[in-house]
């Protein structure tokens, strides 16, 4: 799989080739299972519903059983009336969902893959050298500029240069995310990822030219 990468000045360098283990084939069951299990999981699940036991109403039966004509009910709070306790209803206890690690770590690699595919992902050289917010803005204005980005970005920097994150923190439209805590979910809704040219161990992609061998005869 190969990745575009830019200067610190918006300039299109070369391609390079991301490791193996991230040119995986994407597999849509996965993707969105992964989804719906990190989506979920940002649910506090608080709802809570009254039953027919909690609700402020006489459990007075509400008149006599036969000889009215209508039909046999008993107490108002029944969940049929307005007013009354509602049935199978949200209790206020979340069930969590998880995913086995192997699963997460497929997830994530196929995350990559298809953001690189689909052009939404770049590498940028020069995000680790920076010292001042404004030299950190022109990288990232320079590089928008050259993508015609005009969405909010999630920039990626390695672990050991999470202590420059306080550098890009106020830059508009930026979200600073340490590669080592990246998951599918937040690969694929980030609009565009910008990653430091370090993130992959880099090799650059080599064109090699086929020569036709001549028959000797």
């Amino acid at each position: 799989m190969k990745a575009k990468l830019y200067t610190g000045k918006g300039v299109f360098k070369k391609e390079v080739a991301i490791p193996k283990s991230f040119d995986s084939k994407a597999s849509k069951s996965l993707l969105d299972q992964t989804i719906r299990v990190f989506e979920d999981n940002t649910h506090f699940g608080l709802n809570k519903v009254k039953t027919r036991s909690e609700v402020n109403l006489t459990k007075k039966k509400l008149y006599k059983q036969k000889g009215t004509g209508g039909a046999r009910h008993g107490a108002k709070s029944a969940h049929i009336f307005v007013g009354g306790g509602v049935a199978h209803g949200p209790t206020g206890m979340k069930r969590k969902l998880n995913l086995p690690t192997k699963m997460k770590k497929t997830a994530l690699l196929l995350s990559f893959a298809k953001k690189f595919n689909d052009g939404r992902a770049v590498l940028v050289e020069g995000l680790n050298k920076v010292k001042k917010t404004n030299e950190a803005s022109k990288i990232v204005e320079a590089v928008k500029k050259t993508l015609g980005l005009k969405t909010k970005v999630v920039l990626v920097l390695t672990t050991k240069d999470m202590k420059l994150a306080k550098v890009y923190r106020n830059i508009k439209d930026l979200t600073v995310k340490e590669f080592s805590s990246l998951n599918a979910f937040t690969v694929l809704s980030a609009s565009m990822l910008m990653m430091d040219s370090n993130c992959f161990e880099i090799k650059e992609v080599k064109v090699t030219k086929k020569v036709a061998k001549k028959s000797i005869k």
